[in-house]
C-alpha cells in the first residue's frame, strides 16, 4: 500500500524546495492566509498522520509533500511531549512553547542531516528568514489544531489514547530532534 500524499501539487510559490502555501491560520508569516479555505495542508498532515507514521520510505511526489514529510515529523515530537502532560492546559503550554522555540532548518548543522538531502538549504538569507517563518507558523498552526485532536472532551482529562499511542512511532525512521536533545 502506497503511502499519501498532498493533493496540492501546484505550488503557487517555493521556499527552498517546499511549498509556501496558503493556510487557515491566525498566526502571522509568509503563507497566504485564507479565511474561507476548506482545507489546507495542515488539515492534510493531521488527516493522513495516522496512515503515513507507518511507513519507512516515502516517496515524494511534489513539493508540498515535503510540507506533508515535516508536518508528520512535528506532529509526532508534539505527541512526545505531550503524552506526559495531565490536562489541556498543560498541554497548550508545552505545544505553544515547541511552536515558538527555537528549531532548525534545512542545511543547519542540527537539522537531521538524513533530511537534509530531501530539503534545500535556503540560498540566501532572505529565504533563510522566510523559512524559518514558514516553518514557524506551520508548527504554531499544528499544533493548536492538534491539541484539539488531543483534547476532545473535557479539558481536565488526559490526552487521547488513540493519538497518544503513535508517539513512540518514528515516520520514515526520523525525528526532528537531535539525539539527546530533550522534545
Amino acid at each position: 500500500m502506497p503511502a499519501y500524499h498532498s493533493e496540492f501539487v501546484q505550488p503557487p510559490k517555493l521556499v527552498g524546495n517546499m511549498a509556501l502555501l496558503p493556510l487557515r491560520t491566525k498566526f502571522r508569516g509568509p503563507a497566504p492566509q485564507e479565511a474561507n479555505l476548506e482545507k489546507d495542508i495542515i488539515d492534510e498532515a493531521l488527516f493522513y498522520f495516522k496512515a503515513n507514521v507507518f511507513f519507512k520510505n516515502y516517496e515524494i511526489k511534489s513539493e508540498a509533500d515535503r510540507v506533508l514529510i515535516y508536518l508528520t515529523l512535528y506532529i509526532l515530537d508534539v505527541l512526545k511531549k505531550v503524552h506526559r502532560c495531565q490536562n489541556k492546559n498543560q498541554a497548550a503550554k508545552e505545544i505553544n512553547a515547541m511552536g515558538i522555540a527555537k528549531f532548525d532548518i534545512p542545511g543547519d548543522p542540527g537539522f537531521p542531516r538524513e533530511l537534509n538531502a530531501m530539503y534545500a538549504k535556503p540560498r540566501d538569507r532572505a529565504e533563510d528568514d522566510a523559512m524559518r517563518q514558514y516553518i514557524q507558523q506551520l508548527r504554531q498552526e499544528t499544533g493548536q489544531r492538534l491539541l484539539e485532536r488531543l483534547f476532545p472532551g473535557n479539558p481536565n482529562e488526559k490526552p487521547s489514547k488513540w493519538w497518544i499511542c503513535f508517539s513512540k512511532r518514528k515516520f520514515m525512521d526520523q525525528t526532528l530532534t537531535r539525539p539527546g536533545q530533550a522534545v
